[in-house]
């Protein structure tokens, strides 16, 4: 029994995550608690034997499967018309906000290209983001074989600047994944595109945490990180690469 106390809070806490990104019209990260709170849902009516309770989980995971479904549909509709936009408000001194929360649903098997405009991959720090953001990439279930990006050169330190790219690059082609690195004096934009479609602008570019000590909590793990703030629109088209 107490297993199944254990999974009908983890349902209750995710579901209710559901309803707040829902009510917040952030439908792709709501769609995803509504899916993992229903998992948790059908586990615990599996082991139910009163009947009254459970008449009441079905009645429960057939409301939240339908607000789901309805989400789903909203969604599909929203990127055939290339009309989709989500936004995501990270509040200065924020955590649980590493890539992986923030885009890292989008990432599906589909991916198999991944272009990042950001000007600023320049500093030892900034550099580290772009290695965490490949660390997602390569991490996932995935077949990402190519990441482009496009970025500022660091004029007083290009040696280092791509000395350290090098060594990214030549650690992703042990992963099979090619890294293209160009350079643009001009660039303002900030964005990750996916070949599936997705379009992510970050305010602040991938360099939206806070520096933190080697040796403090946070440096390895960015959900731990605090962050500026920052906001993150998301997109759906049907055409995102460069040329």
């Amino acid at each position: 029994m107490a297993s199944t106390s254990g999974f009908e809070a983890s349902a209750a806490n995710v579901l209710k995550r559901a309803v707040e990104m829902d009510g917040k019209s952030r439908f792709t990260e709501a769609l995803v608690c509504y899916q993992e709170g229903l998992n948790l849902l059908m586990e615990v009516l599996k082991v139910t034997t009163d009947e009254a309770k459970k008449r009441a989980l079905r009645t429960r995971l057939s409301d939240y499967m339908d607000r789901a479904e309805k989400i789903k549909q909203h969604v599909e509709k929203e990127k055939d018309a290339g009309k989709y936009h989500e936004q995501i408000h990270i509040a200065a001194g924020s955590t649980q906000n590493s890539y992986r929360r923030v885009f890292g649903r989008f990432l599906d098997e589909f991916v198999t290209e991944v272009y990042v405009e950001d000007p600023y991959i320049r500093s030892p720090s900034q550099t580290y983001n772009f290695l965490r953001l490949c660390e997602l990439l390569v991490g996932r279930e995935t077949k990402v074989k190519r990441i482009t990006l496009l970025t500022g050169r660091d004029e007083g330190n290009a040696h280092q600047q791509e000395a350290r790219f090098e060594e990214i690059k030549t650690s992703l082609a042990e992963h099979g994944v090619t890294l293209d690195i160009r350079y643009s004096s001009t660039l303002h934009d900030r964005e990750i595109r996916l070949n599936n479609g997705w379009i992510i602008k970050i305010g602040r570019g991938l360099d939206y945490f806070k520096n933190t000590g080697k040796f403090s909590i946070g440096f390895c793990d960015m959900d731990l990180r605090k962050c500026h703030e920052t906001t993150v629109d998301i997109f759906h088209s049907k055409h995102t690469t460069k040329k």
